[in-house]
């Protein structure tokens, strides 16, 4: 399975050969409601294929469809199902991804690949991670709002602590053992016991923080709760380096609730953050504006995103403008989805600014600044 924290941006907003396949469709766990998702990714394919019929030869669109079907057949995968699936295609690439947010049915045909749904899942401003973390293991969980997933585990990495630490239980039952002069009598005081075992913990707690750093908290850049019993809490903040911890903590190990209940504890943390930054955007955009360094046209913000001026781009979540943008003139001309040359403008848009890298959130419609879909906050 693809890593969308890896491909994105660089790779889908990238320049490919036309066409570039997108298919968006909701999935779900469980059975038997999943049953019904490769029917339903069937028919979408079949949507692309009417597209692809408008303007390329038949001979042509077999191929370009094969890895479709290829995927429409793999029962093993149809059985591993999250919220959202999207699949991206052109030549020489092939990628699918399983996603924990629901997505809506969609299928693009364009000469580039409708990234928006992405973007949003892709952006850190509501997604976190969670460390659940114990003396003798630790596991990370990624979610947002809507969902959470444990994440595999780390390649390379032990998840326990003699593994991580390289003592085995023997090795780490005999550092708690102390001898008197002789050496010959072993003794077991508790002050020296707890003194021993608090060594293997904070010995413990330094390998996890810097593997999760390293392999989850700096790729991300996504803040990181940290959820242990109370008395793991001092311990480890005293030792972590990992300047992606939040101050605010769940005081309990995740094993002990749901999955669906640790994502609402979590996400009653993140929130707060999530709104103060979609409120300093939007003071931003109002105060660029003003004076006369952002603008929320759409024709204008084309004309800027061809130059690079623009710094971040806030674009309407659900709100689908099918259109194609002039490369020259920055001009925008009304088009059909079902169409294999037209994309939603705000995509185009979004991906423009990626390319000359600016930054693009996206904001829900209740909370974006103006009534165009898009609002830009130029760099000069």
């Amino acid at each position: 399975m693809n890593s969308l924290a890896q491909d994105y941006p660089a790779i889908l907003s990238g320049s490919h050969e036309a066409p570039c396949l997108s298919l968006y469709q909701p999935t779900h766990r469980q059975h038997p409601d999943n049953a019904q998702d490769p029917i339903r990714f069937r028919n979408l394919v079949k949507t692309m294929e009417d597209s692809l019929r408008q303007k390329y030869p038949k001979r042509e669109i077999k191929p370009l469809l094969q890895p479709f079907e290829a995927l429409a057949e793999n029962r093993n995968f149809w059985n591993h199902t999250t919220d959202g699936l999207a699949v991206l295609s052109a030549s020489g690439l092939f990628r699918v991804y399983r996603l924990n947010r629901p997505v809506a049915e969609l299928v693009v045909v364009a000469d580039s690949f409708h990234t928006k749904p992405l973007m949003r899942i892709a952006q850190s401003a509501d997604r976190y991670q969670i460390l659940a973390l114990n003396r003798n293991a630790f596991k990370v969980y990624e979610g947002n709002r809507d969902a959470l997933d444990e994440l595999l585990p780390i390649e390379g990495v032990p998840q326990t602590a003699g593994e991580l630490t390289g003592k085995d239980a023997e090795g780490r039952e005999g550092a708690h053992r102390a001898y008197g002069p002789t050496g010959d009598a072993a003794w077991h005081g508790t002050d020296v016991k707890q003194d021993a075992a608090d060594r293997d913990t904070e010995q413990f707690f330094r390998a996890v923080d810097q593997a999760v750093l390293q392999h989850c908290s700096q790729p991300s850049g996504m803040r990181l709760i940290l959820a242990a019993l109370p008395e793991h809490h001092h311990q480890f903040r005293a030792i972590s380096s990992n300047p992606f911890l939040l101050k605010e903590a769940l005081d309990f190990h995740p094993d002990t609730l749901s999955l669906d209940a640790l994502r609402e504890r979590a996400w009653q943390l993140v929130q707060p953050y999530y709104l103060e930054r979609l409120a300093g955007l939007v003071e931003a955009f109002g105060a660029a504006a003003a004076k006369g360094q952002g603008a929320d046209k759409l024709g204008e913000i084309a004309k800027a995103a061809r130059a690079g001026r623009i710094a971040t781009l806030l674009i309407e979540a659900d709100r689908l403008i099918p259109g194609t943008i002039d490369a020259a003139s920055g001009k925008i001309f009304s088009g059909d989805l079902d169409h294999p040359e037209v994309d939603d403008v705000l995509d185009d848009l979004g991906e423009r600014v990626l390319r000359t890298g600016g930054e693009v959130v996206i904001v829900p419609a209740e909370r974006m600044p103006t009534r165009s879909g898009a609002a830009a906050i130029y760099r000069f």
